[in-house]
């Protein structure tokens, strides 16, 4: 039997390993009938890497507003940890604040007289 990619066969996977074990999960569950896996976030990752490069400062300050009103909407609503890489939700506000912050500044800045 051949492993998948990403596992080692000492009961260790990589990251590509897990994710694949994960798909091949949720195929599974889906009534055996195996289904390529759809890399959706690497689709939206590039259209919001996208929405950036065209409309630059504003773009971020426009996403990292929205990030942080949601995750302030599901802070409020009770969610303590994320699946974001920060997990704390309080890590992950001030990283979105901090994100917006320099947006700002960064439109502000060049229309300040020095």
């Amino acid at each position: 039997m051949s492993l998948p990619r990403g596992e080692s066969g000492d009961g260790e996977t990589g990251p590509t390993g897990v994710a694949y074990e994960q798909a091949l999960a949720a195929q599974a569950s889906e009534g055996g009938q195996a289904k390529p896996y759809d890399p959706l976030k690497l689709c939206v990752y590039a259209t919001v890497a996208l929405l950036a490069w065209l409309f630059g400062a504003w773009a971020v300050l426009g996403f990292a507003a929205l990030g942080f009103a949601g995750y302030w909407r599901a802070r409020r609503a009770g969610l303590t940890k994320s699946k974001c890489y920060l997990r704390d939700t309080r890590l992950v506000l001030a990283y979105l604040g901090l994100i917006a912050l320099a947006a700002a500044a960064a439109l502000v800045l060049p229309h300040v007289p020095r």
